[in-house]
């Protein structure tokens, strides 16, 4: 039997990455820009050489046809450091924007369609988004013992109430439309609803919130190994590279301005990247493309 909820909604219209590229080309360059980067962190022990290795003897070398990006105060080469660097940013956001939007999807889906446990788990989430993302990061890193691990867990906590906000807002709006209360009444079950007309419909607003909880996240491990709260001191990082260079900024300015602008570089793709998926996959956006 055929329910109303099955033929109210017209199939969605397909995505067409060929077509969003040619109507915005703020997609071809932000996923340009991202998939490099991405491949410079993937492919950095083909690029670059040893990041730990120590040369004393060259140290606060400024940037040569040797050292490209000069060295540090150790005589490490800041290339090798900022290539390997990516790595540690890019598991990063990448980690926590995908385990967010799962966790988050999941509360969203259950806080927006079924009232009883909306109240109950929202506040548990305004108790959350109440502290500072950083402090309460900061907080979890230092009763644990530091690692990439702990990291990424540290900064999913704080992104995840975001993401549920995003999802619940989006299915209180379809739980409310008239036909899924008709489906409803019906005698359409729960599961068949969510799986077939309102989990798709959370989809493309879940996509671009997550291409930002990314850029935060990256953020967000620069801020905390910059503070000495992320990773190890060993581990290259951009935000390890600029503490570290820090105290030789007015000397050697090439040990913080090239990590920094790395990270700039990613972060600006992946909001650029975001910023074209929401005019594309955002229907009010996409009728004036």
């Amino acid at each position: 039997m055929t329910t109303l909820a099955d033929t109210a909604i017209d199939p969605p219209r397909r995505f067409s990455l060929g077509t969003a590229i040619r109507r915005n080309p703020t997609i071809a360059f932000g996923g340009v820009l991202l998939a490099i980067l991405v491949l410079v962190g993937v492919f950095a022990h083909l690029i670059a050489g040893d990041p730990l290795r120590l040369s004393p003897v060259n140290r606060l070398r400024p940037p040569s046809e040797r050292w490209w990006f000069g060295t540090d105060q150790f005589g490490r080469d800041v290339f090798s450091r900022s290539v390997y660097g990516a790595r540690v940013s890019l598991i990063v956001g990448i980690s926590v924007a995908a385990i967010s939007c799962v966790l988050g999807l999941l509360l969203g889906l259950v806080c927006g369609y079924f009232r009883r446990v909306d109240a109950i788990v929202m506040r548990v989430m305004d108790g959350i988004m109440a502290i500072p993302s950083i402090l309460l990061a900061i907080a979890l890193i230092t009763l644990t013992r530091p690692g990439l691990t702990i990291v990424i867990i540290a900064i999913v906590i704080p992104e995840v109430p975001r993401i549920v906000r995003v999802v619940r807002a989006v299915v209180l709006s379809i739980r409310s439309q008239p036909y899924i209360e008709s489906a409803i009444a019906g005698g359409t079950k729960n599961a068949k609803l969510l799986w077939r007309h309102v989990l798709p419909n959370t989809m493309a607003p879940l996509i671009v919130q997550g291409t930002y909880v990314c850029a935060s996240a990256m953020l967000i491990e620069a801020g905390l190994s910059f503070l000495g709260a992320g990773v190890p001191p060993e581990v290259p990082s951009w935000g390890n590279i600029i503490a570290q260079g820090r105290t030789f900024f007015q000397i050697a300015p090439w040990t913080i301005l090239i990590p920094g602008a790395f990270l700039a570089l990613t972060v600006l793709a992946v909001n650029l990247l975001g910023d074209g998926l929401r005019d594309r996959l955002d229907p009010r956006l996409a009728r004036r493309l």
